[in-house]
């Protein structure tokens, strides 16, 4: 497809197919965002849950060692809520860790909102662009004789309308099963959060 292509189809969505190309593009960079996010976020929660599982309770050295080796990751809040109220009982640790996890969840949810809004918006751009371009193509039905060659141009106008319908069920296609994909992440992400508050108070506060 050449410039003077692109430009063709663009004249006939109304200037729409660029916008839809840059959502396209936003859409795509938040993926390979949140999918680099969400594979270091599970990756590390599962580590997490295997360390925790195998440290001995109300061994504060081997937690402060966990606390070290996972700074870098999102749970490392988790842990430092717990050490923090260490000196607490079960049940107000346990809320401290909470408000931890609370205070996490945003980065989980971050960018899910331009997936939700392509979903939604892409098939509402690429029809409003097809209208547009059915416009155009009836307009040249009106300007002239009606004869054969006109039609033709018309229903050619048509099918090239449908170009902008096509681009924006792509975009929302593409949008909706990388939401889903992390919909899921996120739950499994949170669950690793809610198993790791109850194993970091068994650790404190359980029989050595």
């Amino acid at each position: 497809m050449d410039f003077e292509t692109i430009i063709y189809f663009s004249k006939m969505s109304g200037g729409l197919l660029p916008l839809m190309g840059l959502l396209l593009l936003v859409t795509i960079i938040v993926i390979v965002e949140r999918l680099y996010f969400y594979h270091r976020v599970v990756r590390s929660g599962s580590t997490l849950e295997h360390d925790l599982n195998v440290i001995e309770n109300q061994n504060s050295d081997q937690l402060k060692k966990l606390e070290e080796h996972y700074e870098a990751t999102l749970q490392v809040a988790l842990i430092k809520a717990a050490t923090s109220a260490k000196g607490n009982d079960a049940e107000e640790m346990g809320r401290k860790i909470e408000e931890s996890i609370m205070w996490e969840l945003p980065k989980l949810d971050r960018g899910i909102w331009v997936l939700d809004t392509s979903v939604t918006l892409a098939p509402l751009m690429g029809l409003l662009g097809t209208i547009i371009g059915m416009v155009h193509a009836f307009d040249i039905l009106g300007t002239t004789d009606g004869t054969g060659s006109s039609t033709k141009m018309v229903t050619g106008g048509i099918a090239e309308a449908l170009v902008a319908t096509g681009a924006g069920l792509l975009i929302a296609i593409v949008a909706v099963l990388f939401l889903n994909h992390f919909n899921k992440r996120i739950r499994v992400a949170v669950h690793q959060m809610d198993l790791m508050k109850t194993m970091l108070i068994n650790r404190f506060h359980g029989n050595s």
